[in-house]
């Protein structure tokens, strides 16, 4: 069952999935706030907080993916990939102001102490809100996966960081109930607090190095390195091909590689053009969505001005 649904999610568009993402949070929003409402505890209070950052995250991704999706014009001529990495940024951004609030007024209470009411009620409404994120957030995983979303990737780990808090705030609002340690409440919400920077923290950080061109991951450098491999070795033994200065980026859900193909001098134009072909498709086939930009140069020739290290 876990499989198909896999399987159906990874065939889901981010955008989609973040139209969910924005009903869910809403509803979360009105299960949590509920939840205080009833109990008049701060933790889940600062648990109903975080969820109008979901909200938030939510349409602006939503809206980065749709300005990612357009295609490539007389401004943008490498397309509009890297508008996902704003909204994670911005998600980052916002989760970090989240935190303050909630450490604000959680200091607040732990000053004056006040004891929590209808707790049982309160917490069976945060148990339905993290088992709405958990579900929606682990089928945004599996989208996110197979078309390699930066968007869509930052809120599923939101909404997953959401369900680990949700969960440590039942368990501390249990604890307040049981134990009557009302000072414990405030406790729980800072605790979360502390959480939630380090997820933003870890957001931002992400989104800083996709804005800088970072290489791409090293299993798909694995891959390229075995396509032109298979094309630098010959059955004698021989090889007349040699490629070097092979530089990757990868841009939201797209992947870039430069390289250089060194081929015999006495080659017509035609025939390396048409082997340069050739492993631009093989290149592109290995990995879907990948641009491969191959610069000819004989074989007893070196490109003295690049400066990039071989990757």
């Amino acid at each position: 069952m876990l499989i198909r649904l896999a399987a159906w999610a990874a065939r889901v568009s981010p955008r989609r999935l973040l139209m969910a993402s924005i009903v869910v949070a809403l509803a979360t929003i009105a299960l949590k706030t509920g939840a205080w409402a009833i109990t008049g505890s701060v933790a889940l209070l600062s648990d109903a907080m975080e969820s109008l950052v979901n909200l938030a995250a939510a349409m602006f991704g939503f809206a980065m993916v749709t300005v990612a999706a357009r295609p490539a014009d007389d401004d943008h001529p490498y397309g509009h990939h890297k508008a996902e990495y704003f909204s994670s940024g911005f998600e980052g951004i916002l989760i970090i102001v989240a935190a303050l609030g909630i450490g604000w007024l959680a200091v607040n209470r732990l000053l004056s102490p006040a004891p929590i009411e209808e707790v049982g009620w309160g917490l069976a409404l945060s148990v339905a809100s993290s088992a709405l994120n958990g579900a929606l957030a682990w089928l945004m995983l599996q989208s996110a996966r197979a078309h390699r979303s930066k968007a869509l990737e930052a809120d599923a780990r939101h909404l997953l960081t959401d369900v680990w808090t949700t969960g440590g705030v039942i368990v501390g609002v249990g604890a307040v109930a049981v134990t009557g340690w009302w000072w414990l409440d405030p406790v729980v919400a800072i605790a979360v607090a502390l959480n939630i920077v380090k997820e933003g923290v870890h957001l931002m950080w992400e989104s800083s190095q996709g804005l800088m061109d970072e290489a791409v991951e090293p299993e798909v450098q694995a891959q390229i390195q075995e396509v032109l491999d298979g094309f630098t070795h010959e059955p004698d033994g021989r090889s007349i091909l040699r490629f070097d200065h092979v530089v990757t980026r990868k841009a939201g859900q797209r992947r870039f590689v430069d390289l250089h193909m060194h081929m015999p001098a006495h080659w017509s134009l035609g025939r390396a053009a048409a082997l340069r072909a050739s492993v631009e498709q093989a290149l592109m086939a290995e990995v879907p969505g990948l641009r491969a930009t191959i610069s000819l140069l004989p074989t007893d020739v070196e490109a003295q001005s690049v400066q990039h290290p071989q990757s």
